[in-house]
């Protein structure tokens, strides 16, 4: 394996085309999906009028503050459910409709939604929103899906991290655009919240009209579907001349691998052992990646900063200070995850979130013994999203790309979107009673979940840079042949027994 990964020539940037692909696969995918969560917070005072009013207009009365608070969580909320369902389905679909297929399908969701919500004012139906956010939910757990198989099976090895880490970057990047278009001086007028929830079209609109110019990934042509010559045009069109012929051998040394296998359900993925850690290992990243706080800053940025002692009318312009350093620490990681590795990104970042629950909890306990400490929040909260930046935000996706081979990498993304979205929906719906209940050490639940998923890689999860996807799995192979012989040996028995 070393005389492969060092013969193999390694590509310090993409091409063109392959680089454009990416961005046409990510403005309808990953980033929809930011600037989904994002949009929505800028008008949450207009809708609840809007709320109040046609509730007022339908029953003479308005509505008690317990009631606009149940159907404004079911807004925010339902967005995750509809995720959950995209998940479960984007798999299926990617496989039947090709990833560049699903991708150009799964915009009629969003486009729908756009409409749904941007009507809801004009109809006096504040259920067209509650529908609408469910259909972008679908889109945004299809887009997530897909659009990570679709990069990770275009990008050759050695750029494989950089251009799975568009997923972070795009998904940054419209966390942030939502962020911008919700300011006042924007989209964020009391008259424009119908206008600014309908912008969630553009990129609808942007990626069917891109991404028909790009290929169907090479790999899934060849493999999933016997396609020599259009795994060879699809090849020379993202890459060059140089590198086509090389990742057309890599590509068919895997589909002989795989010969005779077809695309495994996730019920089969479950039983089949020799994928266990691997399957084990994605399903707790995709679960912590939700549930270690970030989600929480997201949904309830005006809380935290409100508690750090920010005045009101400056906490729309910090909000958009938290999506540009976190853009930045995307790009960052970007730029170094191939030299770096995945390990020690993944890790690094856990680790110092770990280190920002701490600080930011003694912070908010001891704010009123000094104005220095209420500063010390901020910088806590923005320490806490550039360290998920930096690693888990993301190399999760891509480890799930890289743990798998072609005809179980569809069930694991469907299991772990399932798990994702699952946990994204409790933590969405849990946060605001474990504020209530746990005030200022709120942040220390989540510490424990930073701390216990770093632990783990470290002994776990091996380093996955510039190796094939076979590479990956057969190390993984030997790792767990490595602890059986040690539990067989005299030695591990005696260790066994001692213990």
């Amino acid at each position: 394996m070393d005389f492969m990964e060092e013969s193999r020539p390694k590509r310090k940037v993409p091409s063109k085309r392959l680089f454009l692909a990416a961005c046409a696969a990510a403005i309808g995918g990953t980033f929809q999906y930011g600037y989904s969560i994002s949009v929505i917070n800028a008008p949450t005072a207009y809708v609840h009028d809007f709320i109040n009013s046609t509730w007022k207009q339908r029953y003479q009365m308005n509505i008690t503050q317990h009631g606009i608070t149940l159907l404004w969580s079911t807004i925010v909320s339902i967005f995750t459910l509809g995720g959950l369902l995209g998940a479960t389905i984007g798999g299926t679909m990617s496989v039947k409709l090709g990833r560049k297929g699903t991708l150009l399908a799964n915009n009629m969701f969003a486009l729908a939604a756009a409409l749904l919500m941007g009507l809801s004012y004009l109809t006096g139906l504040f259920e067209l929103l509650i529908v609408g956010r469910f259909l972008i939910g679908i889109n945004a757990g299809i887009g997530l899906c897909v659009q990570s198989l679709y990069l990770g099976e275009i990008a050759p090895t050695s750029l494989r991290g950089s251009m799975g880490m568009a997923t972070s970057i795009f998904i940054t990047g419209g966390i942030l655009t939502g962020q911008v278009m919700g300011l006042k001086e924007v989209l964020g007028k009391e008259e424009l919240w119908p206008i600014l929830l309908s912008t969630i079209s553009i990129p609808a609109i942007l990626q069917l009209l891109i991404l028909p110019w790009f290929p169907e990934s090479p790999r899934y042509l060849l493999i999933d579907k016997g396609d020599v010559e259009g795994c060879k045009k699809a090849l020379r069109q993202l890459h060059s001349v140089h590198y086509c012929d090389i990742e057309f051998q890599e590509i068919e040394q895997e589909k002989n691998h795989l010969s005779g296998f077809k695309s495994i359900k996730p019920w089969e993925l479950f039983a089949d052992r020799s994928l266990r850690w691997q399957l084990l290992t994605v399903i707790l990243l995709s679960a912590v990646q939700q549930l270690n706080g970030i989600n929480a800053i997201y949904f309830y940025t005006d809380y935290v900063l409100k508690r750090s002692g920010i005045s009101v009318d400056k906490i729309p312009y910090v909000t958009v200070g938290t999506g540009v350093c976190e853009c930045f620490t995307a790009l960052t990681c970007g730029m170094v995850i191939d030299a770096l590795g995945r390990k020690v990104l993944i890790t690094g970042g856990y680790i110092l979130m770990s280190i920002c629950c701490i600080l930011f909890t003694l912070s908010l306990t001891f704010q009123d013994a000094s104005p220095v400490l209420s500063y010390l929040s901020a910088v806590c909260v923005f320490g806490f999203i550039l360290s998920f930046g930096l690693g888990p935000g993301g190399v999760t996706n891509i480890l799930t790309t890289e743990l798998f081979t072609q005809t179980s990498r569809p069930a694991a993304y469907m299991i772990t979107g399932t798990v994702g979205w699952s946990s994204f929906f409790l933590i969405g719906m849990v946060f605001p009673f474990i504020v209530l209940e746990l005030k200022q050490y709120c942040f220390l639940v989540f510490l424990v979940f930073c701390s216990s998923v770093a632990i783990y890689i470290l002994l776990i999860v091996p380093e996955t840079k510039n190796k094939t996807f076979l590479e990956i799995q057969n190390e993984f192979k030997s790792s767990r042949k490595r602890k059986d012989d040690t539990v067989d040996s005299p030695a591990g028995a005696l260790l066994s027994t001692s213990i």
